[in-house]
């Protein structure tokens, strides 16, 4: 909904609670008075918060404490919801204007009602039930003496004078205590300290009463208004000092007849200097008089003279407000220069024509012997701490040249920096100076350094290590390989390269001489997973053999910082065709040693040795047993295994297990013949140690048998 109403900005009471006003190109024809008390009205009609949208070449001005800056450019500003008195409007509207008391009275319940947040709601609620009960009587006043708010019952001490109203104390308060309370806030505002009138005498409905008259400056945060608080407490018994003698009353007549009396003085010499200048000024008329009909013809020039001033005044404002732009503009823009400089740590030397220092960072510090004082001096009366390089020589090359010059020097404290000098553009192809930037990189050449170490150590591991390595790209194309990898698959690394895992000249197999898929290559199944293939056994054809190689792969792939998708992978593997052969001639050999095991007619059978804390062999523990011996001996395995011989045959002789220990202490084999008294059976045996604690028999019998 919109709602118009004819308003006189200069006349009607303002309105309240407005969010926004706009008001454009209205203040540059108005006189600065005017437009300070328009501001003031705009200032109270506006809500906490409200917008004020100005001319291009308007501002605040004086009333800039009342308003906050949104936008310099578009004159947007906006309320800060501080009010100034309205004495102004007041004096222009009578005391019984209708619409004047309507309004004041919306703008006591509009202050009212922004007190702001609940704890000074609850606060204000509790002064207000308080007041004149349990505190005396209190008026809060500003340093104009205006009273801003009364706590308590101020019946018989202040009331509203005749005629214009006014909210000053001093006209409020009764005769008896008006000048004590005028000149104490004044003197409380002056030292911001408390002051205290005792015993005053004043009549209050007929009766002749004692008060204390107490004034306190009220605490405040910068910027808030100052104030004080006047309380006034009935005195039932009179004050006393710190003696306990009883204070003497404040006469206040007393105190009024001299303060008459200096009035008195003060109006007779203003008096007599009154009559002195009307006399003077009579004189003066006359001459006046004359004047004033020249001024009268000039005046008129004046007239058409004001109106062309009036529109180079306009011109005035639109140009200021320009410029007001432009030096926010350079401002921010010198606190950004300022802000980098000290934030990219990047020493920096601006130079003029004639090689003089414009401007520096304090980083440059570092490289030239400078101080701030130095602006302006030329840059060939400064000494440098660098070493091995003149910066002075590259900065006149690049003055003559226009051709920026970039290298690494070393300074004197064994700090690297990468130099570069480029010509001041001022425009396109024309330039006016040099500027010289200094960035430290000594960390870079360190880890340079060290990348490089690293880099000579791991390609000495990756062209010597005997396992074979392969780098393949994301779309699976090898991109290196080690010599390890050329002689493992037999080719070349030129040879090798753009080819992918599935290339048909791989000839892969698997183990059991199939073809090897292609979607099962570990390199390509790593680079669509992203995950790791390991331990994977492949045959290739190797050309340079014109034989297979089994090789044993394991592929991983290779991410970049933030990707979830392989970059690379890179592929690890050894030739195991030496160690397949190996197995196979010992799978050949374990075949034949089974047989041999299981068919030959000599008894054997493996031991473990059994010894006493002091080292000496006490017993041994059947491992394993074969056919022959169950048939010699006639013990079943399955019934020995695992069990001591002592267990098995308590009665056996000691000295088979005197022998046995022997061979296990010396590892040095033995052969003997001896007669078994548990199987009443002479054997001929063969004794040697299989490994660390174990040894092995080989027997038959010998032909003896004993009675």
């Amino acid at each position: 909904m919109v709602v118009f109403a004819q308003h006189n900005i200069f006349k009607d009471p303002p309105f309240t609670g407005i969010d926004l006003i706009s008001c454009r190109n209205l203040l540059i024809y108005l006189q600065p008075v005017l437009q300070r008390k328009i501001l003031a009205y705009f200032s109270f009609s506006l809500g906490d918060g409200g917008v004020l949208f100005l001319g291009s070449s308007e501002t605040t001005g004086d009333m800039a404490d009342f308003f906050e800056t949104i936008d310099h450019k578009n004159k947007i500003f906006r309320s800060k919801g501080r009010t100034l008195q309205m004495q102004d409007t007041v004096q222009m509207l009578s005391a019984t204007d209708t619409r004047y008391r309507e309004t004041r009275d919306r703008f006591a319940n509009v202050r009212r009602s922004l007190k702001g947040h609940d704890d000074e709601i609850v606060l204000n609620r509790f002064v207000e039930a308080a007041a004149g009960k349990y505190f005396p009587l209190a008026v809060i006043v500003n340093e104009q003496l205006e009273v801003l708010h009364i706590l308590g019952d101020p019946a018989g001490f202040f009331k509203l004078p005749a005629g214009k109203i006014t909210n000053d104390i001093t006209r409020m308060a009764a005769r008896e205590i008006s000048i004590p309370i005028s000149t104490g806030i004044q003197k409380v505002f002056r030292e911001n300290k408390e002051l205290r009138f005792s015993n005053v005498r004043v009549v209050r409905d007929g009766d002749a009463k004692i008060i204390n008259i107490s004034i306190i400056p009220l605490p405040g945060k910068k910027g808030q208004e100052s104030m004080a608080a006047v309380f006034i407490e009935e005195n039932i018994k009179q004050s006393k000092d710190a003696d306990g003698e009883t204070v003497a009353t404040y006469d206040v007549s007393k105190e009024t007849e001299m303060h008459i009396r200096d009035l008195e003085q003060e109006l007779q010499f203003s008096r007599e200097n009154l009559q002195a200048t009307i006399e003077e000024l009579e004189t003066s008329n006359e001459e006046l008089q004359a004047t004033n009909e020249e001024l009268l013809a000039s005046n008129e020039e004046l007239q058409s003279t004001n109106e062309e001033l009036q529109s180079t005044n306009e011109e005035l404002y639109t140009v200021n407000a320009e410029y007001h732009n432009k030096i926010i503009e350079l401002t921010e823009l010198h606190n950004d220069i300022d802000n980098l400089f000290i934030e990219t740590h990047i020493a920096t030397l601006f130079l003029d024509e004639n090689l003089e220092i414009r401007r520096l960072s304090p980083e440059i510090k570092t490289i030239f012997k400078l101080l701030d004082s130095d602006i302006g001096r030329p840059i060939t009366h400064i000494s440098h701490f660098i070493t091995g390089a003149d910066p002075v020589a590259e900065v006149k090359k690049v003055q003559k040249n226009s051709i920026p010059v970039s290298k690494e020097i070393l300074n004197s404290d064994g700090k690297w920096y990468f130099m570069r000098i480029v010509p001041y553009s001022v425009s396109p192809g024309v330039y006016s100076g040099v500027i010289l930037s200094f960035i430290d990189i000594s960390e870079i050449k360190t880890a340079a350094a060290a990348l490089e170490k690293n880099e000579r150590k791991y390609r000495t591991l990756f062209e010597t290590m005997a396992q074979g390595v392969v780098y393949q790209s994301a779309d699976g194309k090898i991109t290196s390989a080690n010599p390890a990898a050329e002689k493992i698959l037999g080719l070349t690394l030129d040879q090798m390269q753009g080819k992918t895992s599935i290339d048909p000249g791989w000839r892969a197999v698997r183990e059991d001489g199939s073809d090897f898929p292609d979607d099962e290559h570990p390199a390509m199944v790593s680079l669509k997973t992203g995950t790791a293939v390991c331990d994977v056994i492949m045959g290739i054809y190797n050309p340079s053999a014109d034989k297979y190689s089994w090789i044993k792969i394991n592929a991983v792939p290779q991410f970049e910082k933030g990707s979830s998708s392989p970059v690379s992978v890179y592929t690890t593997f050894d030739d195991i065709t030496k160690m397949r052969e190996a197995e196979a001639e010992l799978l050949e050999s374990n075949r034949l040693m089974k047989h041999l095991y299981d068919t030959t007619s000599n008894g054997f059978a493996l031991h473990e040795m059994i010894f006493d804390k002091k080292g000496n062999p006490v017993d041994y523990r059947f491992i394993n047993v074969n056919p022959a011996f169950e048939k010699i001996t006639g013990l079943k395995a399955g019934e020995i295994t695992g069990k001591r011989i002592l267990e098995i045959m308590p009665e056996l002789e000691k000295s088979w297990i005197e022998k046995y220990g022997h061979v296990v202490q010396t590892g040095e084999d033995v052969e003997f013949t001896e007669v078994s008294s548990a199987l009443k059976t002479s054997f001929s045996v063969r004794a040697f140690r299989s490994s660390p604690g174990r040894f092995a028999v080989i027997f038959k019998e010998a032909g003896d048998q004993c009675s």
